[in-house]
């Protein structure tokens, strides 16, 4: 049987360390659903893709983002 490196710690430390890694699942998943990572996700997108063309500033970006929901509401409550 192979040994782990979660054999190698006190049970109490590996049991923190789950918890710490399910706490950074549940925040990440949280950020991403309310839409705190849409702009590192679309600059990643930006360099990705179009390599040459000029990533606008964060600010920009949620101006304009704001202004496509406002003129395009779709299926939001508010």
């Amino acid at each position: 049987m192979a040994v782990t490196r979660l054999d190698t710690v006190p049970a109490p430390v590996a049991f923190w360390r789950r918890v710490r890694g399910w706490a950074s699942s549940i925040r990440w998943y949280l950020t991403t659903l309310m839409g705190d990572r849409a702009y590192d996700t679309y600059v990643g997108h930006c360099r990705a893709q179009h390599p040459d063309a000029a990533i606008p500033t964060e600010r920009e970006f949620w101006r304009d983002r704001m202004a496509a929901q406002d003129a395009n509401p779709g299926a939001r409550c508010c």
